[in-house]
């Protein structure tokens, strides 16, 4: 309870994100019932001063029941055509229930190409604030329709905690089907226990969460802890909650204790460098000796003699991660040289980088400014 109230005690802004299942009240077709009661719900927040961003997930299963299909199609294209009609029932659902609370909605669809190109990804901050401003609450979904494996979140799991710290929100309430995380699947461990509280990012979380829950959903408890890691690194918190408790996001907002709580122990990343951070498909990596590893833990920046490898084809700009000699992530951060021209400095002393290219645009491979510590993560 005492972690709870302070989780609440200075959050201002949220996101909510609610599972297929809930929505769709199991894939029977949008739940308008449940909506209902969340619209409600999120009045009172609104009138104690906490700004909501909703992320819905249920398009493509209300798409394949409004299409009479038995179950949700393998080929892409009909995903897609589903995700189409069933966006609609969706959408419509949202702005019926929270205008009869008196609160205006917007639609908002994202893909990870638009979180991963830097303008793009201001405009979306911009515009999120702004409805915010306006006293609207954001309704947001993957862009099911057009997506591909090139651009995709993959689940809205992900996608919440992208939001979470696109807008700097504090808290990110994932409401499942499930009552919170448990020590096992309790599904088939009858000694499996709730865990009440824990720190985001704690590996254990992960060996303990199970796969997807049922066939309407892309994810599962382990999505959720990822995300509740993902969210952790802005200083958001991540509970996750069943979505049919009882007037669950109110007495989640008066600090009652319920689901599963994952605090974060970090400070709030600046705007940038959360951009730098959540970029889900990256084009490159490198391998780091234990000296470089060392240096950028410390807050320097990576220069070219402590890489070891360079792998994929990247351009000068772009987003790339540092792996340790082990494999797990330890920085990624702007490119200061393309995948070409990085494979032929990498091991060189600053003062040999002119000789071997007969230029130098920057000392550093990855400057420290444009560099994110991330070494907690798996890649």
């Amino acid at each position: 309870m005492e972690e709870s109230k302070k989780v609440w005690s200075e959050a201002k802004r949220i996101v909510v994100k609610v599972g297929t299942s809930l929505v769709t009240k199991e894939g029977k077709g949008v739940d308008q019932e449940i909506i209902g009661i969340w619209a409600k719900q999120v009045a009172e927040l609104k009138k104690r001063g906490i700004d909501v961003v909703w992320v819905s997930s249920g398009a493509v299963a209300e798409g394949v029941a409004r299409l009479g299909w038995a179950k949700r199609p393998k080929k892409v294209h009909e995903q897609q055509a589903a995700a189409a009609v069933g966006q609609m029932g969706i959408i419509q659902a949202y702005e019926k229930n929270f205008m009869a609370c008196g609160i205006q909605t917007a639609q908002i669809l994202l893909t990870h190409a638009d979180l991963a190109n830097r303008e793009r990804y201001l405009n979306a901050r911009q515009t999120l604030l702004t409805l915010l401003d306006l006293n609207v609450v954001p309704i947001i979904n993957e862009n099911d329709t057009v997506i591909t494996s090139e651009i995709k979140v993959g689940d809205n799991d992900t996608l919440g905690s992208l939001v979470t710290n696109l807008i700097d929100a504090d808290i990110l309430i994932i409401l499942t089907d499930q009552i919170g995380l448990f020590t096992a699947d309790p599904r088939s461990n009858l000694d499996a226990q709730l865990v009440k509280v824990g720190m985001a990012g704690d590996p254990k979380y992960e060996s303990m969460a199970g796969g997807a829950a049922s066939e309407l959903s892309k994810g599962g408890m382990l999505t959720k802890v990822l995300a509740a890691k993902r969210a952790s690194q802005s200083g958001a918190s991540t509970i996750i909650v069943s979505g049919r408790e009882k007037n669950v996001l109110t007495r989640l907002a008066d600090g009652e204790s319920i689901g599963t709580l994952l605090y974060s122990d970090r400070k709030k990343m600046s705007a940038r460098n959360q951009w730098i951070a959540d970029h889900l498909q990256l084009k490159g990596y490198c391998t780091i000796d234990d000296g470089a590893v060392a240096a950028v833990k410390a807050g320097k920046s990576l220069l070219p003699v402590g890489v070891k490898s360079v792998e994929g084809d990247f351009l000068r700009g772009e987003v790339i991660a540092c792996l340790n000699k082990e494999g797990k992530e330890i920085c990624r951060g702007l490119v200061n040289y393309g995948s070409d021209d990085a494979r032929r400095i990498m091991g060189l002393h600053s003062d040999e980088i002119f000789e071997e290219l007969g230029y130098m645009e920057q000392r550093e491979l990855i400057h420290q400014d444009n560099m994110v510590v991330t070494f907690s993560q798996k890649v």
